[in-house]
């Protein structure tokens, strides 16, 4: 790394976008991730659909024991 860096030319805030939603990566454990990957393929189905599905069905039983 340089000692210093020269800002004078920079603009604040350049890439921040109104209303920008952050997206945070989920990691799965090794194992976690293999069942379901297997479940996906097995049911023809993105992984990433497949999750979202199971995820959504777990907030359906919460909000109903509410």
């Amino acid at each position: 790394m340089k000692d210093e860096y020269d800002f004078s030319t920079a603009k604040r805030g350049k890439f921040f976008r109104t209303g920008a939603r952050l997206v945070p990566p989920v990691h799965l454990e090794p194992d976690v991730l293999a069942y379901l990957s297997d479940l996906a393929v097995t049911q023809g189905t993105s992984l990433n659909d497949l999750v979202n599905t199971l995820l959504k069905e777990d907030i359906e039983r919460i909000d109903a024991t509410k």
